[in-house]
């Protein structure tokens, strides 16, 4: 049971600072210990069938699961057991054996007072399953060429047979939690208490037992004292190969900026790198940037941080703040850190600082679902409707309701929610800036990417050549710039569409169709009020100043995103406005400062007479295939095909 080779693991650590709180990430492709448990109960009780003489695999792997399921299933496991390969077939026979199959040579004892006399659980059993190899129509396949279900001793019940060896796994995220809470001197019995009470299992529940986290502290103790000069040596050489890359790559790109800080021994101790466009992209789209630091390696004893922006089209890009001389950012996203907050108040004191929301909420879990039990689920429901709230008062009052009904009102993790509000609470952050950083796709395309770029990694090298290869502008996809629909033919509409990128049209277009379905009420000071027709939403407060056309709504989404909200798209159609005012088209969301060129206009209106050679077609098409289930069913199927070949070529 080794830890992962892959160098970046997610953070574990809780903001609380309490050391034995730790995050368990939801999501997460580490299994807990209940859930594995879990899962083994489950596949326990599904059926499985014997194996028989003949029976076919399309690999030997298969072979090998598919009877260690049926193992674990009748109360015993299995091991592999010979191998033989000839030069043409290359291995054409596999050996898998029952556990307790053959006999345990004798050793020749250490020359010591007591040696320990083990006793063998071999006992010359002689359950197996043999595969031979053989080739059908070109293609390799795996039969079992023996089978023997006869064993000569006892088999095991279910709670008996999960801890045997081949079934007892310490997770990655688990291997992690031990090794801390050792550092910290916990002796190994108290490992396992806590790891129990962590994860809600009954004591000698857990998927391994705690001999296996005995073995398992020892030999990484034993590896770290046996490797630790050659690790220590790896580090300062890996780093320093690292500081190399970036040299070389400045050399060949006067855009690419790097910059680094040394210990009271002269060795590299941090170092951050940028490339020329993420500094492009900064000077474009550095109103808002998210500050990610999920990601450290223990290997390298390093803390990833990773700088990102959003651009015209809504994709994440990298930026880069240290190499902007000086210009900072209206607003920062960052997660829940008492030295990250400490560190911008400093830094970048007139910068807003904002807690991303779908890093709290990733966080609830592992807080609350233990302590909550079967409310959890509740409680996280009415905390959602909670994060939505817009007023301050409303909030604050609310959140006394919710922790004194969960009986939470003593609880150090909602107490620490609460001391960041003003960072994360929608009635406090409003009226920051955000471009829609806070969107869930957003902060999902996020994980995404540096799970992609991360997994597998073994060094500090193939981690560069990755970041290299990610942030080039130019190897952005272009699956936003597609053709704009017109879908309510308000002047409004049809001018917005030739200013804005597709990704912005299409969230003010969704606004525009919105704002229809309000009634604008003028009111005795000169304001406005929009209210919805079936007052589902409450109502919104418009103040306009045609002076110098200015529109401001309540609700502050323009504030907040850039795109005017449907309250104020319904004024100004009551305005007899056939275009909006230039103001309310930032440039961070405008065709023209994207940073790639995009079609032109001449490109969008050949488009639009395709469209409506189409739109004419599919017209008929949908009033001559509804006139019978036939004709739909043919047409259907038919347009099916069609769409699957259009997807084909180049260009989509």
């Amino acid at each position: 049971m080794k830890p992962s080779n892959n160098i970046w693991i997610q953070r574990q650590q809780c903001p609380c600072g309490d050391w034995k709180c730790y995050i368990k990430y939801e999501g997460d492709d580490q299994t807990s210990a209940s859930s594995q448990t879990v899962k083994s109960e489950t596949t326990s009780s599904e059926l499985v069938f014997t194996p028989y003489v003949g029976q076919i695999f399309k690999s030997d792997d298969d072979a090998f699961e598919y009877y260690s399921n049926f193992a674990r299933k009748n109360g015993f496991s299995i091991r592999k057991a010979r191998s033989t390969e000839s030069q043409h077939l290359g291995i054409y026979r596999r050996d898998f054996v029952c556990y307790r199959s053959g006999f345990n040579q004798p050793r020749k004892k250490a020359n010591v007072e007591h040696p320990r006399d083990r006793k063998s659980i071999r006992c010359g059993c002689d359950a197996k399953l043999y595969l031979t190899k053989e080739i059908v129509d070109g293609l390799a396949q795996w039969y079992v060429s023996q089978f023997s279900n006869v064993h000569n001793h006892e088999l095991l019940e279910d709670d008996q047979v999960r801890l045997l060896p081949a079934y007892r796994k310490i997770q990655e995220a688990d291997q992690e939690r031990i090794l801390l809470l050792s550092k910290a001197g916990f002796p190994i019995n108290r490992i396992v208490k806590v790891l129990e009470l962590e994860k809600g299992v009954r004591p000698g529940q857990l998927p391994f037992i705690e001999k296996d986290v005995r073995n398992f502290v020892r030999t990484c103790k034993k590896t770290v004292q046996e490797n630790d000069a050659l690790l220590t040596e790896k580090r300062e050489n890996d780093t320093l190969e690292l500081l190399e890359a970036c040299k070389s790559v400045a050399e060949r790109d006067p855009d690419f900026a790097y910059d680094y800080t040394t210990d009271e021994n002269d060795k590299v101790e941090n170092i951050a790198w940028s490339y020329g466009d993420s500094v492009r992209a900064y000077a474009l789209y550095g109103d808002v940037v998210t500050f990610d630091t999920t990601y450290r390696s223990i290997t390298y004893g390093l803390l990833l941080g990773v700088w990102f922006g959003m651009d015209n089209h809504g994709r994440a890009i990298f930026t880069f703040v240290r190499f902007i001389r000086g210009r900072h950012p209206q607003t920062i996203v960052t997660d829940m850190e008492l030295a990250l907050r400490d560190a911008i108040a400093r830094e970048l004191p007139n910068t807003k600082h904002v807690v991303c929301i779908w890093h709290i909420l990733s966080k609830l879990s592992s807080w609350l679902s233990f302590p909550l039990g079967s409310r959890y689920e509740d409680f996280k429901a009415q905390f959602d409707l909670l994060c939505h709230v817009e007023n301050v008062e409303d909030f604050e009052h609310q959140w006394n309701l919710l922790v004194a009904r969960f009986e939470l009102v003593s609880d150090k993790h909602m107490a620490l929610l609460f001391s960041y509000r003003g960072f994360w609470s929608i009635s406090y952050i409003r009226g920051s800036f955000l471009a829609r950083t806070m969107t869930p796709e957003f902060s999902q395309s996020l994980h995404a990417f540096l799970k992609r770029i991360l997994s597998g990694q073994t060094c500090l090298q193939v981690f560069f050549e990755q970041i290299g290869l990610a942030a080039p502008a130019g190897n952005q996809t272009r699956d936003g710039m597609r053709y704009m629909h017109i879908k309510t033919c308000l002047p409004i509409e049809e001018h917005a569409r030739s200013v804005l990128t597709p990704y912005a049209f299409n969230v003010l277009q969704h606004e525009i169709v919105l704002s229809l379905q309000y009634a604008i009420q003028e009111m005795a000071d000169g304001s406005y009020l929009a209210r919805h027709f079936k007052k589902m939403d409450g109502e919104c407060l418009v103040i306009w100043m045609p002076e110098d056309e200015q529109i401001h709504c309540s609700c502050k989404e323009f504030e907040h995103s850039g795109i005017l909200c449907r309250h104020s798209l319904r004024l100004l159609e009551v305005k007899n406005y056939f275009q909006l005012p230039e103001r309310y088209f930032p440039p961070r969301w405008r065709r023209d400062q994207s940073l790639f060129p995009m079609d032109d206009q001449n490109s969008q209106s050949n488009n639009d007479d395709c469209a409506q050679a189409l739109h004419a077609l599919t017209e008929t098409l949908l009033t001559e295939s509804l006139t019978s289930k036939e004709r739909f069913n043919h047409v259907q199927r038919e347009i099916t095909g069609l769409l699957a070949e259009v997807r084909k070529y180049a260009g989509g």
